[in-house]
C-alpha cells in the first residue's frame, strides 16, 4: 500500500520555542555559548525542500546556517545541535511524524535525537532531545 507523505515543503517561522536552553545545558554547552545559541535561534528560519521521502532542511540564523539532506529510512551524517558529528536514521513514526535517533561518531555524550511533524492544522512541529530533556519548537509556513 502506498503511503501519502506529508508535505513538509515551504519556509517556515517560528512561532514558539520550550527548553531550548535546557536542551544545550543537557548537552554540556557552557553559559556564555548557551545565550549567543538561544539568542540566535530565537528566530530561526527554515526552508525545506522535499522530493518524496527525500528532504533538504536549511535552517539560518544570524549566527550560522545548517543544511541537511536525508530520505526517510536511510543513514546519513549530520550534527547534532551542538555541532558533534553523529549519524542518524530518520524513519517514519506515524503518517504525519519523521523520528530520528542519533548515534555520535565518537565520543561520549547524551543519548540525542529528533523529530519533525505535520500537524492536521498544518503547523510543524520539531522535539529535539538529549537523554530525557525535550525542546519543543512550534513553527508555521509563511
Amino acid at each position: 500500500m502506498e503511503r501519502k507523505i506529508p508535505d513538509f515543503s515551504g519556509t517556515w517561522t517560528m512561532k514558539s520555542s520550550e527548553n531550548f536552553e535546557e536542551l544545550l545545558k543537557a548537552l554540556g554547552v557552557n553559559m556564555m555559548l548557551r545565550k549567543i545559541a538561544v539568542a540566535a535561534a530565537s528566530k530561526p528560519s527554515v526552508e525545506i525542500t522535499q522530493d518524496g521521502e527525500t528532504l533538504s532542511i536549511k535552517t539560518s540564523t544570524s549566527v550560522r546556517t545548517t543544511h541537511v539532506t536525508f530520505t526517510v529510512g536511510q543513514e546519513f551524517n549530520e550534527a547534532t545541535v551542538d555541532g558533534r558529528p553523529c549519524t542518524s536514521f530518520p524513519r517514519w513514526e506515524t503518517d504525519s511524524k519523521i523520528s530520528c535517533e542519533q548515534t555520535l561518531q565518537k565520543g561520549e555524550g547524551p543519548k540525542t535525537s529528533w523529530t519533525r511533524e505535520i500537524t492536521n492544522d498544518g503547523e510543524l512541529i520539531l522535539t529535539m532531545s538529549a537523554d530525557d530533556v525535550i525542546c519543543t519548537r512550534v513553527y508555521i509556513r509563511e
